[in-house]
């Protein structure tokens, strides 16, 4: 091998310019919140007021919402994952960034060209022909290939290539956020669904009660038991509660609208699925991962992190591009005056040449422009940080709300059961004559709020429960269906 060659191969397998990516350090935290996490929340003693246990490390499956054991719910999120726009968005969006990956690839390799130029034409008649025939007038038959390359001295294309890389996988981690994202709102719309329809259910159940309250108030003031103010009152007792139904009734329709679309249909198009609190089943088994996994599982980390790592990229390319370019290329081909003499003896003709370009002057471009991917991945790092902080925050919030859901679940259910007690012991009492109807009013509407309150309480539950999922990143490394990154 001749000394040239051996050069030229020193400076092919020379090393990239700029910042090689360094995946940045994990927190330096063992937990999420303050205090230790208990080994599991208080209970309730009723359906749905178990005790959630929460598991140390314990994975993520990759349909996690099938842990709540709702045929419908796993049918309307089968729905949705075919039919989303945003999904489908986000798949081409990633489609996209993976082909701009490998467009890029094709710089590594020379680039041919083959061009055929047949053309007619006259020499001036001062000017001496050309040809051998010392014709004027003639055509001429030009057909060569051509060859180009830019070796990548200083490693500005793989930077760049590098770059694209990250903004694929950065594109990848969008679409798992997507996914995650889409699957959480369907199961929040449903949970409130659910808590709608229980809210729904106990006023028509409240408004049933007054009535008959009302009934009984009117037969005693035609006996002359009570004044007309207390048949008044009761009946403005059960104007306020037959008001409150159609705003319910209203965010009912709200909510199917959404649901609808969620899975990517209108909102006149009947969904068959519908959801009862009492249709889905609490996780008793919580996920807690450690703190430097999630940062693994985050789709939202993860794809900050891509963004960080193209950004150093950018400056690879900026600095190469201040440093000298080296293009070779080469031409064969052959030109004749007739087509059928192409490429016979005589008429072949080749070239080889070489190009050195070193800029000197731009003013101040390119100095800047490298000063500006310097300022973008400062910025794309602090950026990846607060993504962090908020990733913490939001499982820490997460944890926080279950173990307050708990206790306000066992107060609800507490409150509620001596709300119905009282009322209970109202109605037979004002049956009686022993309490006045001030007194049932009061525990009718004491023990409204305690269903409201109940429903609400079994509701945050599931929601928060959900939630924490959620922001554990959603299991999304153990699904079967997931893009893999580019180039591996």
């Amino acid at each position: 091998m001749n000394r040239p060659i051996i050069i030229l191969c020193i400076l092919l397998a020379g090393c990239a310019v700029g910042p090689d990516f360094q995946r940045p350090t994990v927190p330096a935290v063992d937990g999420y919140t303050p205090q230790p996490l208990p080994a599991q929340t208080v209970s309730a003693g009723v359906k749905d007021g178990e005790a959630q246990r929460f598991v140390q490390d314990m994975d993520i499956p990759g349909q996690w919402w099938t842990l709540f054991h709702s045929k419908p719910l796993n049918d309307l999120i089968d729905q949705a994952l075919k039919a989303n726009p945003d999904l489908e968005a986000a798949q081409a969006a990633l489609r996209e960034a993976r082909e701009s990956v490998y467009a890029q690839h094709g710089v590594f390799f020379p680039s041919v060209e083959a061009n055929f130029n047949p053309t007619r034409q006259k020499t001036a008649g001062v000017l001496s022909s050309p040809l051998e025939n010392n014709s004027y007038i003639y055509s001429l038959h030009t057909a060569q290939v051509s060859v180009a390359y830019m070796p990548d001295v200083f490693g500005g294309t793989r930077r760049q290539v590098e770059s694209l890389k990250a903004q694929a996988d950065s594109q990848r981690f969008q679409f798992e956020a997507t996914y995650l994202t889409l699957t959480s709102n369907v199961v929040a719309a449903a949970v409130q669904e659910a808590a709608l329809r229980g809210q729904i259910e106990s006023t028509r159940k409240m408004i049933e009660f007054q009535v008959k309250s009302l009934e009984l108030l009117k037969r005693k003031y035609e006996l002359g038991q009570i004044a007309t103010v207390d048949v008044v009152a009761q009946e403005a007792a059960l104007a306020q509660t037959q008001a409150m139904l159609p705003p319910l009734e209203k965010q009912l329709a709200q909510q199917r609208d959404l649901l609808a679309r969620l899975i990517g249909r209108f909102p006149s198009e009947k969904i068959v699925e519908e959801f009862e609190l009492s249709s889905l089943q609490l996780p008793e088994d919580l996920p807690v991962s450690l703190p430097s996994k999630l940062l693994e599982q985050r789709p939202d980390v993860r794809c900050a992190e891509e963004q960080l790592h193209s950004a150093g990229a950018d400056i690879g390319v900026s600095i190469a591009n201040r440093l000298p370019n080296i293009a070779l290329s080469a031409i064969w081909g052959s030109s004749a005056t007739s087509i059928n003499q192409l490429f016979t003896p005589g008429t072949g003709f080749w070239g080889l040449a070489g190009n050195l370009t070193q800029p000197i002057f731009q003013g101040g471009t390119l100095l800047h422009r490298q000063r500006a991917a310097e300022a973008a991945y400062a910025q794309a790092a602090a950026q990846y940080r607060g993504v962090v902080l908020t990733a913490f925050q939001n499982v820490a919030d997460t944890l926080n709300a279950i173990q307050s859901d708990a206790y306000a679940m066992k107060a609800a259910v507490a409150a509620e059961r001596a709300a119905a007690r009282s009322l209970a012991i109202a109605q037979q009492q004002l049956e009686l004559g022993d309490v006045s109807y001030l007194e049932l009013l009061n525990a009718e509407q004491t023990y409204q709020q305690a269903i409201f309150n109940l429903v609400q309480a079994l509701a945050n539950r599931y929601a928060d429960t959900a939630a924490l999922f959620q922001a554990l990143g959603g299991g999304w490394w153990n699904r079967s269906d997931v893009p893999t990154g580019v180039g591996g």
